[in-house]
C-alpha cells in the first residue's frame, strides 16, 4: 500500500488562509469594534493574546505592522462573534451593550467576562455560541 500525498493538513481544509491584506483589515476592524463595545486597553490587549501595551499603542496609530496566524485567527473569531450579535440585534447598540449584561447562560457572568480569560477556545466557544443562538448551525 502506497501512501499518499498530503496536499496540506486537516486543519487547513477547515482553516482558509487569511491574507496579509485581510489580516491588516482585520486588524483596523477590530479597532473599531473594541470602540464600539467600549473595552478598556487592558480588555482589548487580552482579547487579543495578551498583546503587549507598546504593539495595542501602535496599533490604535494605524501602524500595524505583521500578524502572526494566532492573532488572525482570534480577530476572525472577534469579527464572528460580532456578526452573530448583529444576527440577534437590530439595534447594533444592543449588541454591542450585551457583551457586558450578565447572562443566565453564562452563570451569570457576561459574554465579555468569559472572553477575557485570554483563551482562543473562549473566543470561539461565544462565537459557537452565537451561531446556536440565531440558527446558524
Amino acid at each position: 500500500m502506497e501512501l499518499q500525498t498530503l496536499s496540506g493538513t486537516p486543519a487547513q481544509a477547515h482553516d482558509p488562509q487569511i491574507t496579509d491584506a485581510e489580516a491588516g483589515a482585520l486588524a483596523r476592524t477590530t479597532i473599531n469594534l473594541f470602540a464600539a463595545w467600549q473595552l478598556s486597553d487592558a480588555e482589548a490587549r487580552i482579547l487579543l493574546g495578551d498583546m503587549a501595551a507598546r504593539t495595542w499603542a501602535r496599533w490604535k496609530e494605524g501602524n500595524i505592522g505583521r500578524i502572526d496566524r494566532d492573532l488572525r485567527m482570534r480577530m476572525a473569531h472577534l469579527m464572528g462573534i460580532h456578526k452573530g450579535l448583529r444576527y440577534l440585534f437590530r439595534d447594533p447598540a444592543r449588541g454591542y451593550a450585551w457583551i457586558r449584561k450578565p447572562n443566565a447562560a453564562f452563570g451569570g457572568m457576561s459574554a465579555l467576562e468569559l472572553m477575557l480569560r485570554g483563551e482562543m477556545s473562549d473566543l470561539a466557544a461565544m462565537r459557537d455560541w452565537l451561531n446556536a443562538e440565531r440558527g446558524a448551525w
